[in-house]
This record gives structure tokens, C-alpha cells and sequence, in this order.
């Protein structure tokens, strides 16, 4: 066999074991060729769809970032059971699949990257589309992955392939290591033939590691829970991807303490159980910001603790406040300087923290607040999704629209903007897998992919619901190209895009730090001004470029009654087999309710700039609020 037909058929044969869950780790292959990879990866899967064509289908796509997207969109959904492979030509192709190998990287998603490299022996050097650099002559695009990949190899020798293909998975596979796995291909090597042992080929499964807590760090997170007047858990993406949502509604129910949610934890309960108070953070609700606020003990379950989810370290203000850290991976456990870290799968050890728990509960008092305060920001988000009758809606009543008209299995899908943050504060989440933010590198022209990713990963396991990607203006001129790819295929998504003409959310930020919008309108040159803040806004027609992707595409006038129409726009989406585009437009400078959340983004200490200056006083009063979280101080209690 060549060495790409060997690596293909192998990872046909890689299974995932999850418990009782048996599936495919890579079901398939996305591609894009080029002179580096057509008569390797190229070759080894035509030669599949001719031989054994259901082996390891392959796929089309038209932008090899969104290839690694929709890889990521699918692994989630599937809780890092199963991705996709990425093939990729030499050069700009490979270099295309950067960003998304960081995105992978961040969001703990496994992604398989195969991007070409140029010659291992270099007879031709410098080959078509080849980087030189004199003072590494061996250096090629491919070493930019290193960092951005949890595992780096290249496969310089048809020897090395078998050593390094095992690696790959055992990394892929891996909850506390998982992420972007990049295994480089020489062109000539992909070409070269060797003999594979049949062992190599043969099915293997790689058994999801559920490591339960040791008995000490548990028996010390038990006590500081048993201790705390006021706890909250901070409920992040490891709850998800353990499929560990009934054991955390179970430790709730039972314990009454109230749940907080980053973007990746969105569906570890739903919005209207009693101890759900909505995201925390930054984007959070006022709700879960205030208990943060108060809280003298954080439990956090599989969360990384982004700048948004601790408000960049103002979001907890107790003096005396402590983290007990579940998490699979020990780097994440010992955040904030924990010492109660508990390295383990978020299911096992909530089931293990309910029994050692049983009969403790938060007293009245306690529970009384929680329910005060989550039945007060419900009440505010209705008032957010109340028709307007404005000419152009806001997002939060957009999004309401959006609510209302959207099933309770559907899932949303968003990344990059001022989305994220309302849906964070509003999006009323139903079911666990139905609310899909890549948040962790929050990357413009993920949406569209990624959705796409979603849908695959859903009609994979005999799943068809909806899939509702909401995406701005700005997102979707960054990567809009695979709608062709739902065309193609036939993969029902329902794409709204809200235009308001420019990047809304650096707008608002933008206003925040004093730079008044500059640089943030899609507008005409302004000549005489030497900017584009303008009036005159670029005659781009978005809903004519969906249309010629061969989208179905519903266009909704400005007026009084673009909610409405709105909703009857969505309602014929669901009704269709095909995919659908909704555009409307909105109003910027209409914002979601505030809620105490704040975010770091230093404002320049001098400056000529009037409101520069204003913003830099306001920031120097906000920074005052941040917190080291070098650690607690159970060892003096001890």
C-alpha cells in the first residue's frame, strides 16, 4: 500500500468506546486538492470510494478553515466522541487550516488535520507553494501548527507512519489532552509504497477515559461544600462532553445550590429548573453575577475560566471565597490557585459528591435568594423579547423572535460578535445540545461551518432536528462560502443573518474604551475625513449572495412588523427539506439588559481623544474591582 492508502484505511477502522456508545472515531474525510496531496490522500480515497466506497467517505468543501470547522462543529455535538479528518494541499492550503487548528485547540474539540508538506528527500526543492527560510532550511508552513496542535508530527519516513498514527488517536481520543492533531505529509512520502502489517489495519477502539476522584481531594472538596453558607457551580463544556447533565440536575436537586453556565456549558440544565440561574460572567445574568458576587465557595465542573467566565477575575468579590475544580484535565483543576482540586470526569465525580452529600442541603434562607433572583432576570429577558414595533428590532428582540419560533430540540449555533454575549444572557437553552457557541476562540466565520458540522454530527446518529445558525453581518463576509457545500449536499441549516451594516459588538466595545466606532461602520471612504464613519452605507446585497449559493432565501423589510415576519420566516424554514437564508436588519445601538458583568480592555493611559480619556477614568475606577485568585485559605483553616 502507499502510505496514504495505509493511513486512510486505518483510521476506517478506529472506533471510540464510550460505556455502551460504540461509534466511529473518524467517519469520515474532508478535502481539498491540490499538487501536494492528489495522487496521495487524493488517490488513497478515490481508491476507497471505488473499492469499498462506505469505508471512509469523503467530502467536499470549499475553504479548508471551514473543513477543520465543521469537524468541530460535528465533535461536539457527538462529546468528543468522533471527528472528521482534514486533508489539505502544501502550502496556503495547509496555512488555511491554522485558524482552525486553534480553534480546536481552545475548545478542547478533537480535529484531525492533514495538511501536505513539501518534499521529505527535497529533490525538487523549492517546490510550487514551498516556504524557505535560510536559517532552517527544513522549516516548512506545516511547524506553524506546533503551536496550535495538542500533538505534532510529520511523517518523514513510510516506517514512521504506524507509531504515528497510533499517537494521533491516543491524543484525539484523550478528554484531558484532546484538541487539534495535525499529522504532516510530504508530498513524495504520501506516494511511497510499503508493506502493512494486517494488525494496523484491523479495528481498534480507544476506550474514553472516566477516571473516578481519589478519595482524598473528594473527601476535602465534600467538606469545604458541607462548610460553605453560599456556593455556586460553574457549570462549563466538560459537563456536556461527560454527558453528565442528569448528574448534575440530580446533585442540584438534591443539594438546592445554584448553577451558572459558561458558553460551552449552555444545556447543562435547562433555563427554567429551579437552581439554573442563567450564564455567569461577563456576558452572564445578573443573576448568576450576583450569587458569583457573594460566593464563598466556587465549584467549578469542567470549566476552563475564561476572562468571561470570571469577568477577567472580578466576577467573585467574597474575601474569602475558595475553588473546588473538577476537572479531567489537571491543568484546568489547578486554576485560581485551588487547592481542592478534583481530577476527574465531571460525571463520576458528581455522582460521587451526591452520595458523600446525602441529606446536605443550602439552608432556606439561601434557597429563598436564589429563587428571588432567578424569577427577577426572567422577568427582565421577557421584557427583552417584548415586541417593539420598531422599525429596526434590536438583537435581544431578535433573538426572542428567534426563541419563540425555534422547537425545544433545536440547537443554535453562534461564535464570534455581540451574539454570543446576548445569547449568553437571554438564550432560554432546552436541551442539552441545543445551544452551540464556540466561544473559546470565538472566531468571525466559524457560524455557517460549524452549523454545518452540527448537522452532520446530528443526522449521524439519526437526528434531524433543526439547526438555527444566527450570524452578523461581519461573520458572514468572513466565511460564507459553505452554503454551497449545504447546497450540494442537501444538509438542511436555517441561516438568519442580522445586518446592521458594520462589526456591532467591537462597535459597542469601541465606544466603551473611547475610539467612538472608528474603523467598526461599513461605510463608503469618506475622502475628506480620511476614514469610513460615514453616512453612506456600501451597497453590499448579502441576500442576493446567498441566493446565487442556491439557497432558498426569505428577505424581511424594515417596519413595524419585522418581528412577525420575522417568525413566519422561520416557521417556512422548519416547513422545507431545503436550506433557508433570512436576512433582516437591525439596530445596533440597541443592547441586552446589563448585568454587573465586566471585561477587561485597557483603555490608553494618554491620549488627545476627549472620550479616550473619560473611558480611561471609568476603567481605572472598574479595574479596581479584579482579584489576583492566587488561592484560598483552607490550608490556615486546617
Amino acid at each position: 500500500m502507499t502510505v496514504s492508502q495505509a493511513l486512510v484505511e486505518f483510521l476506517a477502522h478506529q472506533w471510540t468506546v464510550d460505556g455502551d456508545i460504540r461509534e466511529r472515531t473518524i467517519p469520515g474525510v474532508f478535502g481539498i486538492f491540490g499538487h501536494g496531496n492528489v495522487a496521495g490522500v487524493g488517490q488513497a480515497l478515490k481508491q476507497l470510494n471505488v473499492d469499498e466506497p462506505d469505508l471512509m467517505p469523503y467530502y467536499q468543501a470549499r475553504n479548508e478553515q471551514a473543513m477543520v470547522h465543521q469537524a468541530v462543529g460535528y465533535a461536539r455535538v457527538h462529546r468528543r466522541r468522533g471527528t472528521y479528518a482534514s486533508a489539505a494541499s502544501v502550502g496556503p492550503g495547509a496555512a488555511n487550516m491554522l485558524t482552525g487548528a486553534a480553534l480546536a485547540t481552545a475548545n478542547r474539540l478533537p480535529a484531525l488535520l492533514l495538511p501536505s508538506d513539501t518534499f521529505a528527500t527535497r529533490v525538487a526543492d523549492p517546490v510550487l507553494q514551498q516556504l524557505e527560510q535560510p536559517w532552517d532550511i527544513g522549516l516548512t508552513v506545516n511547524d506553524a501548527f506546533r503551536p496550535l496542535s495538542r500533538f505534532f508530527d510529520r511523517v518523514q519516513r513510510p516506517e514512521q507512519l504506524y507509531s504515528i498514527a497510533l499517537a494521533a488517536m491516543r491524543v484525539l481520543t484523550d478528554p484531558a489532552e484532546t484538541g487539534a492533531v495535525t499529522i504532516a505529509l510530504p508530498e513524495d512520502v504520501q506516494a511511497e509504497a510499503l508493506d502493512v502489517p494486517v494488525e494496523f489495519l484491523q479495528d481498534r477502539e480507544w476506550h474514553v477515559r472516566r477516571p473516578v476522584p481519589e478519595r482524598g481531594p473528594l473527601e476535602r472538596a465534600v467538606a469545604a461544600i458541607r462548610r460553605a453558607k453560599k456556593p455556586l457551580i460553574v457549570a462549563g463544556g466538560g459537563v456536556i462532553y461527560s454527558t453528565a447533565e442528569d448528574a448534575l440536575r440530580a446533585f442540584v436537586e438534591a443539594t438546592g445550590i445554584p448553577v451558572g453556565t459558561t458558553q460551552a456549558g449552555g444545556g447543562s440544565l435547562p433555563w427554567d429548573h429551579p437552581q439554573y440561574l442563567g450564564g455567569v460572567g461577563a456576558t452572564g445574568s445578573l443573576a448568576a453575577n450576583r450569587r458569583a458576587a457573594e460566593a464563598d465557595l466556587v465549584i467549578g465542573i469542567g470549566t476552563r475560566y475564561s476572562d468571561f467566565t470570571t469577568a477577567s477575575r472580578t466576577a467573585f468579590q467574597n474575601p474569602d471565597v475558595s475553588f473546588v475544580n473538577v476537572n479531567v484535565a489537571a491543568f484546568d483543576a489547578y486554576k485560581h490557585g485551588s487547592q481542592l482540586p478534583v481530577i476527574a470526569d465531571a460525571r463520576e465525580a458528581l455522582v460521587a459528591l451526591a452520595d458523600a452529600l446525602a441529606g446536605h442541603r443550602v439552608d432556606e434562607a439561601y434557597a429563598r435568594t436564589i429563587a428571588r433572583e432567578k424569577g427577577e432576570w426572567d422577568a427582565v429577558v421577557d421584557e427583552a423579547f417584548a415586541p417593539s414595533g420598531l422599525t429596526l428590532p434590536g438583537q435581544p428582540e431578535i433573538i426572542g423572535a428567534v426563541q419563540a419560533a425555534s422547537a425545544p430540540r433545536d440547537v443554535i449555533v453562534q461564535a464570534a460578535g455581540s451574539l454570543p454575549g446576548d445569547l449568553h444572557k437571554l438564550w432560554r437553552v432546552r436541551d442539552a445540545l441545543g445551544y452551540h457557541v464556540e466561544y473559546a476562540f470565538s472566531c468571525m466565520g466559524y457560524e455557517i461551518a460549524g452549523g454545518l458540522g452540527v448537522k452532520r454530527g446530528l443526522l449521524a446518529d439519526g437526528d434531524d432536528r433543526d439547526v438555527i445558525v444566527m450570524v452578523g453581518d461581519g461573520s458572514y463576509l468572513m466565511l460564507h462560502t459553505e452554503l454551497l457545500t449545504a447546497v450540494a449536499e442537501g444538509l438542511k441549516i436555517i441561516v438568519i443573518l442580522i445586518q446592521n451594516h458594520g462589526y456591532a459588538s467591537i462597535g459597542h466595545l469601541s465606544e466603551t474604551v473611547g475610539s467612538e466606532r472608528f474603523g467598526t461602520k461599513y461605510r463608503v471612504y469618506d475622502d475628506a475625513e480620511r476614514n469610513f464613519q460615514g453616512e453612506t452605507v456600501l451597497p453590499v446585497d448579502l441576500a442576493l449572495n446567498a441566493r446565487s449559493y442556491g439557497m432558498d432565501v426569505i428577505e424581511i423589510d424594515p417596519g413595524a412588523d419585522a418581528i412577525t415576519a420575522l417568525s413566519e420566516a422561520i416557521a417556512t424554514a422548519k416547513a422545507s427539506e431545503r436550506s433557508t437564508f433570512i436576512h433582516i436588519n437591525s439596530d445596533p445601538h440597541i443592547y441586552a439588559p446589563d448585568n454587573d458583568g465586566w471585561w477587561d480592555v485597557p483603555v490608553a493611559a494618554v491620549s488627545s481623544i476627549d472620550s479616550t480619556r473619560a473611558a480611561r477614568d471609568t476603567y481605572d475606577r472598574q479595574v479596581t474591582a479584579q482579584r489576583p485568585l492566587l488561592g484560598d485559605r483552607i490550608g490556615d483553616d486546617e
